[in-house]
């Protein structure tokens, strides 16, 4: 029998960890959970300071049986569940259901975390254990109670307005309240027209739009035309002022640096795999798993990101040096950060000792692995891989340009026309975050003005009226 117990939550990571380990130590899965409150009335305890009862997960006693027989032939159990709250509560759970089961009598019991499994990692994570935190155990728990007892009064409330088997919790219930106040807003929001009006213009062959900003001298609002008939009136008085031309008036040219964003934490991962690559929240989660717990890419599974579950978005100093040496190697010197880019995170309540979402290997790339990947895996991983590069890169440079037309024959009429250009695009030609959101010239700020100075004469090719409704707010 194998001297020492390491005790994980799933079985995928059992193999490669197994591998690195060797022969002294058995790798044993808790699948998940071990214990859950008792599913009757007084499983937590108000009265007398919260106290919990909890049961064994009938579908897990037997993981339960194997690792309490492993570590009654064993010297040591590690408990190397996940590095968050749940996995923190899952080690104290299978502590407790073993000490009960008086087995852990004269072994050395030990907590281990690694947020990546590389080899590196889970060595480096046994050779320095820790003690459980109650800090960590604590916030599960109070989480759950939260859970237990807003869902063991809401839940019959829902059985009898609704229908049997619904169930309320914590975050359901004032989540489902939000939504109900947001379609009520909706519901009395009331819809008002207003037109604007754009004028279709041309220089040196190069067409471009600018928007009214001045009629007969007044600054145009969102509702200074309400009416078609009102919009209809100044287009014509604008081509009989114009007479086919427009005058350049003013420009302004003032020149941007745009950052690279942080690199991912969860909640940012799943935003951008939904918007880029269309990936419900479940999905991005799933798949982040599957690199994180172990794929074979050429010499046995190893895992390919950190934890996907942080809210942190640091990044060990280690990793840092590998980045930035790659990406002069790539990009050249000019493209990497004049010195090492530190991101803060902004929840109070984050868990620094984590990592934000990286590569564990960032000369990985994801070219080189797409083979040995899903289709979905190298998505996911190349969008992982370039924000991680992107991050210790130097800042794109862009000139935002606004200029103002007066009509040829008057200078009571005014547009203005808003575009950008993309001096030295930096970390932008990498990964940027904004831009391919949304289709290209859709922004002001994305569109491409031909160079214009004071005095240019532009042509006016056509003046177009836009009817535009005021949207009810979104739903949440």
């Amino acid at each position: 029998m194998a001297k020492n117990v390491v005790v994980v939550e799933s079985p995928a990571k059992s193999k490669t960890i197994k591998k690195y380990l060797g022969k002294d130590f058995d790798v044993l899965a808790s699948y998940g959970h071990v214990r859950d409150l008792l599913p009757k009335e007084g499983a937590v305890d108000p009265n007398h300071g919260f106290k919990m009862t909890y049961e064994t997960i009938e579908r897990n006693s037997k993981y339960v049986q194997a690792i309490s027989k492993a570590v009654k032939n064993a010297d040591a159990l590690y408990l190397a569940t996940d590095p968050d709250r749940e996995g923190e509560a899952i080690a104290w759970h299978i502590r407790e259901l073993l000490t009960e089961q008086k087995v852990l009598q004269g072994k050395e019991l030990h907590r281990v975390a690694f947020h990546e499994i590389t080899k590196r990692a889970v060595q480096e994570a046994i050779a320095h254990p820790r003690q459980l935190s109650d800090d960590l155990i604590n916030a599960q728990q109070a989480r759950r109670a939260l859970d237990y007892l807003v869902g063991f009064n809401l839940s019959p409330l829902l059985w009898r307005k609704v229908r049997p088997g619904l169930s309320a919790g914590r975050v359901q219930s004032p989540a489902l309240r939000m939504i109900v106040e947001r379609e009520l807003d909706i519901e009395r929001f009331h819809v008002q027209e207003y037109w604007s009006i754009i004028a279709h213009a041309a220089l040196n062959e190069q067409s471009f739009g600018a928007k009214l900003i001045v009629l007969d001298g007044e600054k145009q609002e969102q509702f200074s035309m309400t009416t078609q008939k009102n919009a209809e009136s100044a287009k014509k008085k604008l081509l009989k002022a114009a007479n086919g031309q427009l005058i350049v008036d003013n420009v302004d040219k003032k020149q941007r640096k745009r950052h690279p964003t942080a690199p991912f934490t969860t909640s940012t991962l799943q935003q951008e795999a939904s918007r880029k690559l269309g990936f419900s929240a479940r999905k991005t989660m799933q798949i982040a798993q599957q690199l994180y717990e172990g794929v074979d890419v050429g010499g046995g599974a190893e895992g390919l990101i950190t934890y996907m579950r942080t809210d942190s978005v640091h990044i060990a100093d280690e990793a840092i040096t590998d980045i930035r040496q790659l990406i002069v190697e790539l990009y050249g010197k000019k493209a990497l950060a004049d010195s090492v880019r530190v991101f803060k995170t902004k929840s109070k309540n984050a868990q620094e000792a984590h990592e934000a979402i990286r590569p564990t290997h960032i000369r990985y790339a994801p070219e080189s692995i797409k083979q040995q990947l899903s289709a979905d895996q190298s998505k996911l991983y190349q969008l992982i891989w370039k924000r991680t590069i992107a991050s210790q890169m130097t800042h794109a440079t862009l000139d935002t340009v606004s200029v103002d037309l007066r009509c040829s024959q008057s200078n009571k009429h005014w547009f203005r026309a808003n575009g950008s250009a993309l001096i030295d695009p930096g970390f932008m030609a990498v990964y940027f975050e904004d831009i391919d959101d949304t289709p290209r010239g859709d922004s002001d700020d994305e569109k491409i003005l031909p160079a214009m100075t004071v005095g240019d004469i532009v042509n006016l090719k056509d003046i177009e009226c836009r009817q535009h409704f005021t949207e009810p707010p979104p739903p949440l």
